[in-house]
């Protein structure tokens, strides 16, 4: 992505974006990075980007990234970190989680299991009332029934 700090918005829309959407940006598949860049492209002509601290986490876990060249990355392509979460994110993380536990327990989901960051993610895009770009729909509309949720 270019560098996007000097194009004014017209529009005041944040989108928040997930880890998987940056994975998916830098994945050598060419079909899946350019469905990214393009569902990036758009979001950012609607208005602002931004991450939750837990995606620059998440991001610099993998191996070969770097925190210096994560936060470069995000400089350049004019994607904002948030690095406060606030009371209200992470009592509504905890109780999408627990949600979440409750559902998997019930139907006797034998599934990868998601992790926290996962519903700090989410919670942090519904309290603040961002939409949120993911590739993990199904989880984030059965956490958080009132997000606005994007795909690529």
């Amino acid at each position: 992505m270019a560098a996007r700090n000097a194009r004014p918005h017209r529009l005041t829309m944040t989108t928040a974006i997930d880890t998987n959407i940056i994975v998916a940006l830098w994945d050598a598949d060419s079909g899946v990075a350019l469905a990214a860049r393009t569902a990036l492209d758009a979001a950012f002509n609607r208005g602002n980007l931004i991450v939750a601290a837990p995606v620059f986490a998440e991001l610099i876990a993998a191996p070969g990234r770097t925190e210096t060249f994560v936060a470069m990355f995000f400089e350049e392509a004019g994607i904002a970190i948030d690095w406060h979460l606030s009371e209200g994110i992470w009592r509504a993380a905890g109780r999408a989680f627990q949600g979440y536990a409750e559902r998997r327990r019930k139907h006797r989901d034998l599934g990868a299991r998601r992790i926290l960051a996962d519903f700090l993610i989410g919670a942090h895009a519904t309290v603040h009332g961002y939409r949120l770009l993911t590739t993990d729909v199904r989880l984030y509309q059965a956490a958080f029934p009132t997000l606005t949720i994007e795909t690529i």
